[in-house]
């Protein structure tokens, strides 16, 4: 028997290939009928809270395993960059699971999700603007950039995969370097 996070765990997987499933298909995919699919979550709206939940807590634990407050609390440049390529590649890896959850219009419009994650935009953003203080990243755009910046990278990176443009295994060494490339300290 599926169990919820068995579930989630289909659910996610689909709506990366397909982000307009409806919970029909999210149920086919899931090896579950509606009826157990709607027992566990009343709506698609609930079901893509709980992801988006879920979206938001890898992304605060991404953050906290890179130590980027400590990172940028430092004021050392070695440290921050290091913390850069650690936190990229688990931005990556996390786009890999959670990939809908960067343009999916609901998780935009959930105004506690949005609340969270204006958190952790906060969090990563002193970062960036440590960063910048240190040389590491380039000082003549605003921080805030730098995270859409890492953002549209993040797209980019999940449609290339998704379009066999790009193979995975290329991805951190491409979205690294034209982050640090384009975001280099001049």
């Amino acid at each position: 028997m599926a169990t919820r996070d068995d579930i989630l765990a289909a659910a996610t997987r689909h709506l990366n290939v397909d982000p307009r499933a409806s919970m029909a298909v999210l149920a086919t995919a899931a090896g579950v009928g509606r009826a157990t699919l709607h027992r566990h979550f009343a709506s698609r709206e609930d079901l893509l809270h709980e992801l988006g939940t879920r979206s938001l807590d890898r992304w605060a634990a991404s953050l906290d395993a890179a130590d980027a407050a400590g990172a940028a609390a430092s004021s050392d440049p070695e440290r921050i960059l290091a913390c850069l390529r650690d936190l990229l590649a688990r931005f990556l890896a996390d786009s890999d699971d959670f990939g809908f959850a960067l343009t999916d219009s609901y998780l935009t419009g959930a105004d506690d999700l949005l609340a969270r994650s204006d958190r952790l935009v906060e969090r990563e953003v002193e970062l960036y603007a440590a960063a910048q203080a240190t040389g590491v990243l380039r000082a003549d755009v605003p921080p805030r950039w730098l995270g859409h910046a890492v953002y549209g990278l993040l797209v980019a990176a999940r449609e290339a995969v998704r379009d066999g443009d790009v193979p995975r295994r290329d991805l951190d060494t491409l979205v690294l370097s034209t982050f640090l490339t384009g975001a280099q300290s001049r």
